[in-house]
């Protein structure tokens, strides 16, 4: 028996025809008949699908098994079983997937995904090792996907930033110091210059020229796609696109209670959101986007769809042909949107990538990521590591009970659960003196108290609804499970109370409307700057360079600059040794890299080779004895770094060498024989630790090389490599 699970309607929907026309349920008659009854409708009928039926397929959606999960017939531990999953990412990474391993524990199960996560995220690969990769660049030399194209188009603003200033210094005027600092961060990290109107008329005008010129006026039927930050910035667009008479267009987005996009303010709101969705959309959600999706698969309007997040994975229009892009993306969301525009059609040779928020770097890193998949996963992870990763998340969850408890703890004294006024008492602000007559907070230490039991309790809860060991053990029912989703949900509310509360924080909806009409008076858009060349998207991140123009060599080289910053700074987090010869090393390559400016190909080579001793960790000093020892050799580094250079070299390297590994095994045993109480780790490593290091080195060497083994420590479990 097979079972097909993806993510999405439309999608179950591609794939049941694909199964059906391809001949899986046999006859004409026996595919007509079994084929229409092969897709599960709800979580229940998927239950006695699995555990009572005999259909030889099964089509479902990866979230039925949270409600199918729950019906005691939904179990069947037969190994006949295969399970085909189709978009195995970012939704297998949870719950859902663990409660359908519960219910089939003993099938095979095969992923497909055109963007799986990659090792750094390997936490959340759930399907064991990658057993076949094929990248964008095999894809395009076997003509199975059209080449991509990529220009980056500069809208440049005229900001009044006096008036802004003003604006600011008057609206926050009522607000403590910590609220006003809240609110001008949450204004800049929501970039809501990003959604000024003027800005998005002028890139409007400009995606409608661009799109009449260069596609419409071809008279090949071919269409376009515009992905956008927010609903209202769906909205706007379209208005701006439909003034400007060149195209027609359309917005697919989730109904107004739905959140999409980043954002944290409810746009369901928003009179703007209302009030379209009222004109277009109505209580035909299905029909409305049915109509729009034939159209736009056809020779007539609308030239191009406005989205936020939908349509931008599993979408597949060969007319789609170019992506104007004005919302930040990466990596995995990064390359899964692009791939929108690269499915082949006679009247397309190229997709086309317009980008408006420049992602280039972003783009160069993540196609450079996947392009090597093959040769980096080596055929994929090793499933000992993989076993490892489970162990390690397997007693994790114990500790839910007790940070539960904790929880709740703090709040001893309220009488009334269901009053909510209690709970703000319990944490509201109290005032009082100090001996020297200064004004200090008496309830401070018990905010700081709730926030971190929440933040812990938070987490051991997310960690436990992706580990499969929690769903095994009976002693969490399903009743206790809801208790504590549902406690999560109404401390986080109260969290964010208690800190407005307490004047440390601002509700940045209260602000929305005033800071979009300020944001729309003083922020002029000028012009849109012409690109002064394009990048062919497969080839990011390779070829010759020899070949390339001065501008783009130039280009390639600040990408690498970039990468190499970023990897320094956190990838080598857990080697205090490496991260600081690197990063010195750097500072050394980007003075000379300077004294040949004239010379670019040479500037390129340099950081290329440079980039590649980083990522192979190639250090001088340090022996090449520590293969698969990891936190052997950065515990050697730290003898070097707490030693210094000078009295390292009189000393017998092969001594050190010994010491390090022998950390490393005391610093594994601590971790093992602590996985119940991880916060008796770093005691457990001080205390194994200490005695052998001041007989080697002193005691304020030794408390020196204890704390940075510590960090090594912390950084190696928050990556799981332990």
């Amino acid at each position: 028996r097979v079972v097909v699970v993806t993510d999405r309607v439309d999608l179950e929907d591609q794939l049941a025809r694909n199964f059906i026309s391809s001949g899986a349920f046999g006859s004409a008659i026996a595919t007509k008949k079994e084929g229409e009854k092969a897709r599960a409708q709800t979580g229940r009928q998927l239950a006695k699908r699995i555990g009572q039926g005999a259909e030889r397929i099964i089509f479902t959606l990866i979230h039925k098994f949270a409600t199918a999960s729950r019906q005691p017939e939904c179990y069947n531990p037969s190994p006949d079983l295969i399970v085909l999953v189709d978009e195995g990412h970012r939704s297998h990474g949870g719950e859902t997937h663990e409660r359908m391993k519960k219910s089939l524990p003993l099938a095979s199960y095969v992923a497909f995904t055109g963007t799986p996560l990659l090792k750094k995220e390997k936490a959340a690969n759930k399907f064991g090792p990658i057993v076949h990769a094929y990248t964008m660049q095999k894809a395009v030399e076997d003509e199975t996907v059209a080449p991509l194209l990529y220009e980056e188009r500069v809208p440049e603003l005229t900001i009044n930033e006096e008036a802004v200033n003003r604006w600011f210094e008057k609206i926050t005027a009522g607000l403590s110091a910590a609220q006003s600092a809240d609110l001008k961060k949450k204004f800049a990290n929501k970039r809501a210059i990003y959604g000024a109107a003027n800005r998005i008329e002028l890139i409007a005008w400009d995606i409608a020229s661009h799109f009449s010129e260069n596609i419409k006026k071809l008279g090949m039927g071919l269409k376009g796609q515009v992905a956008v930050f927010s609903k209202l910035d769906a909205i706007r667009y379209q208005g701006y696109l439909d003034d400007t008479g060149l195209v027609s267009s359309a917005i697919v987005i989730s109904a107004p209670d739905s959140r999409e996009g980043n954002l944290e303010v409810d746009e369901s709101k928003l009179p703007e959101v209302q009030k379209w969705w009222n004109a277009h959309v109505g209580n035909d959600q299905e029909g409305y986007e049915r109509r729009v999706l034939d159209g736009f698969a056809g020779d007539g309007e609308p030239d191009m769809l406005i989205v936020v997040d939908r349509l931008l994975t599993g979408f597949d229009e060969p007319r789609n042909t170019v992506l104007y892009i004005d919302k930040p993306l990466k990596e995995h969301n990064l390359i899964q949107a692009i791939a929108r525009v690269n499915r082949l059609h006679e009247a397309k040779r190229y997709g086309i990538l317009v980008d408006y928020r420049g992602i280039l770097k972003e783009l160069d890193t993540a196609v450079k990521a996947y392009q090597d998949l093959e040769v980096r996963t080596q055929g994929g992870y090793d499933l000992a590591d993989i076993e490892g990763l489970y162990q390690q998340f397997s007693s994790e969850y114990k500790q839910l009970p007790g940070l539960h408890h904790d929880l709740w703890a703090i709040f001893a004294e309220v009488k009334n659960r269901r009053d909510l006024e209690q709970y703000r008492h319990v944490l509201m602000p109290k005032y009082a003196e100090d001996e020297e007559g200064q004004s200090y907070d008496t309830r401070q230490k018990l905010r700081d108290d709730f926030y971190a039991a929440l933040t812990q309790f938070g987490l051991c809860l997310q960690t436990a609804l992706a580990s499969r060991s929690f769903y095994e053990d009976h002693t969490f029912s399903e009743a206790k499970l809801a208790t504590y989703k549902e406690d999560l949900r109404f401390f986080t509310s109260l969290r964010q109370i208690a800190r407005q509360d307490a004047l440390e924080t601002v509700d940045y909806s209260v602000y929305e409307e005033q800071i979009r009409r300020m944001v729309d008076k003083q922020v002029i858009g000028k012009e849109v700057r012409e690109p002064e060349g394009v990048y062919v998207v497969h080839k990011l991140g390779g070829d010759d360079p020899e070949n390339w123009s001065e501008e783009k060599t130039r280009n390639e080289t600040d990408m690498i600059r970039t990468r190499l910053k970023k990897t320094i700074e956190q990838d080598l987090a857990d080697d205090p040794y490496a991260q600081k010869v690197f990063a010195d090393l750097l500072k050394e390559a980007i003075a000379a890299a300077e004294a040949m400016f004239e010379h670019p190909v040479k500037q390129y080579a340099l950081f290329r080779k440079f980039e590649e001793q980083v990522e192979s960790r190639e250090l001088e000093g340090v022996p090449d004895v520590f293969a698969g020892q990891a936190h052997a050799r950065a515990y050697f580094g730290i003898f070097r770094l707490v030693l210094g250079e000078g009295e390292f070299v009189q000393g017998e390297e092969g001594a050190y060498v010994e010491e390090a590994r022998l950390i490393d095994q005391i610093v594994r045993d601590a971790v093992a024989e602590n996985s119940l109480n991880p916060q008796n780790i770093e005691a457990a490593i001080r205390k194994a630790l200490l005695p052998r290091l001041f007989g080697l080195m002193g005691l304020e060497r030794a408390k020196s090389v204890i704390e940075q083994v510590i960090q090594v420590t912390r950084v190696g479990l928050s990556r799981g490599g332990f």
